[in-house]
C-alpha cells in the first residue's frame, strides 16, 4: 500500500477536534485535498490555516439536511468532485434511562443517525461518479465498539451507534457492487472531546474512570486506521474495522 492521496477530494465532518481534525490532518499530509465540515467555525479555520491552502473551512450541520447539501455545493465550487468522505461527527451522551433526558436521546439519533443519512446522501453521487471513472472511491463511517458491546447507562448511544454498523453493512450491498468501498472504522476508548458535552455529571465521571484504568488510544491512531482503509487497493475493500487499546481486548 502506498499513502499517497495526491488527487483526491476529501471530506471529513466533525472535523474541529479529536479523530475528525486528526483524520484532516493526516489525509492532507498525504497529499489530498480536505474539506473540513463541523458547526465550530473558528476551530474549523484554524484548523485548516494549520494544514495550508489544500483545505477548505465549512460550516455545517450534519444533522439538518439542507446544510449538509449546501456544504456539498461548497466543497465541489472549490474543490470539484469528491471521492473521499469520512463521517466522522458524532455525540455521547450518557444517563441512566428512566431518568436521561429526551432531547439528549434527540441529539444522538440526529447526530448519529441522520447525521450519516444526510452525509452520505449529499456526496453519494459524487462517489458513484468517481467509481464508474475506475477511481477509488470511499464512504467511511466512524461508528463504536459501543455498537457491538453493551454499556450500562448507556443504551441510546450503543443503539445508535449498532444502526451505523448495519447501515453500512446495507449500503455495503448496494454500492460495493458498483465500485463505492462502504465500511467502518469502530474505535473503543480514545482520548477526545467525545462525552464531554453530557449533562448527567455521575456518567463524566464513570467515563473519567473508564478512561483512566488503561492506556487509552489517541485520535491519530484512528487517523492512521482509517488512512490505511482508504488507500487499500481499489479491488480492496477493509469493510470493518475494530481498533481499541490493547488493554481493552
Amino acid at each position: 500500500m502506498t499513502n499517497n492521496l495526491t488527487g483526491r477530494v476529501a471530506v471529513v465532518t466533525g472535523a474541529s477536534s479529536g479523530i475528525g481534525a486528526a483524520t484532516a490532518q493526516r489525509l492532507a499530509a498525504d497529499g489530498a485535498k480536505v474539506a473540513l465540515l463541523g458547526r465550530r467555525k473558528d476551530r474549523l479555520e484554524e484548523l485548516a490555516a494549520q494544514i495550508g491552502g489544500e483545505a477548505l473551512a465549512v460550516t455545517a450541520d450534519v444533522a439538518v439536511q439542507q446544510s449538509m447539501l449546501d456544504a456539498a455545493a461548497t466543497v465541489r465550487a472549490a474543490f470539484g468532485p469528491i471521492d473521499l468522505v469520512v463521517a466522522n461527527a458524532g455525540v455521547m451522551l450518557g444517563a441512566p434511562f428512566e431518568s436521561a433526558r429526551t432531547d439528549e436521546w434527540d441529539k444522538m439519533v440526529g447526530t448519529n443517525i441522520n447525521g450519516l443519512f444526510y452525509t452520505g446522501r449529499a456526496f453519494i453521487d459524487d462517489l458513484l461518479a468517481a467509481a464508474s471513472n475506475g477511481e477509488r472511491a470511499d464512504l467511511v463511517h466512524v461508528g463504536s465498539i459501543a455498537g457491538h458491546v453493551a454499556f450500562p447507562n448507556y443504551g441510546v448511544y450503543c443503539a445508535t451507534k449498532a444502526a451505523v454498523a448495519h447501515l453500512t453493512r446495507n449500503l455495503r450491498t448496494e454500492f460495493g457492487p458498483r465500485g463505492v468501498r462502504v465500511r467502518t472504522i469502530e474505535p473503543g476508548f480514545v482520548g477526545t472531546e467525545l462525552g464531554a458535552g453530557m449533562l448527567d455529571e455521575d456518567q463524566k465521571t464513570v467515563l473519567a474512570g473508564w478512561r483512566s484504568e488503561m492506556e487509552i488510544l489517541v485520535a491519530d491512531d484512528i487517523a492512521d486506521a482509517i488512512v490505511y482503509s482508504v488507500t487499500a487497493p481499489k479491488r480492496v475493500n477493509i469493510a470493518e474495522m475494530i481498533v481499541v487499546p490493547t488493554p481493552q481486548g
